[in-house]
């Protein structure tokens, strides 16, 4: 990836909607290398995909936190597993690092977030967590 890609994710990331002439035109590029240039990151992995984000899916979680898990042995793959079947769990990433696995919380209520904590804790191969309440969001996504 080079700093043009890096300049057309930002682009992206600022408003994925963006025609590709658009995106040509703020870049100084042909449309044609706009469009080349999204199919292969969407080719090689780099773009996994394009979304909405709704106010509805903003107030659906009030409460929203961070947890970062440390796996003992070689749970990880059983624990993303069991992660991803918590209606909780919006998203897990897997980091380097003091921490394993980051996973977005979203919860109605402080309670709420408590019960899914002590789940997460109490899945084997956890061996270690630490949490942070997302307090607000300045800016979504974009750099």
């Amino acid at each position: 990836m080079d700093k043009t890609d890096e300049r057309l994710l930002a682009a992206l990331r600022r408003d994925a909607r963006a025609s590709l002439s658009d995106l040509a035109l703020e870049l100084n590029l042909s449309r044609t290398t706009v469009r080349s240039r999204i199919e292969r990151m969407e080719a090689r992995g780099d773009i996994l995909g394009f979304t909405v984000v709704l106010k509805q899916d903003a107030l659906r979680d009030p409460v929203r936190g961070l947890m970062m898990i440390g796996i003992e042995g070689r749970g990880a793959d059983r624990v993303i597993r069991q992660l991803s079947g918590m209606t909780e769990v919006r998203s897990v990433h897997s980091t380097n690092g003091r921490w394993d696995l980051i996973a977005e919380l979203g919860t109605e209520t402080l309670e709420g977030l408590d019960r899914v904590l002590n789940r997460i804790r109490m899945l084997e191969g956890v061996a270690t967590s630490e949490t942070s309440l997302l307090l607000a969001t300045r800016r979504s996504g974009g750099s």
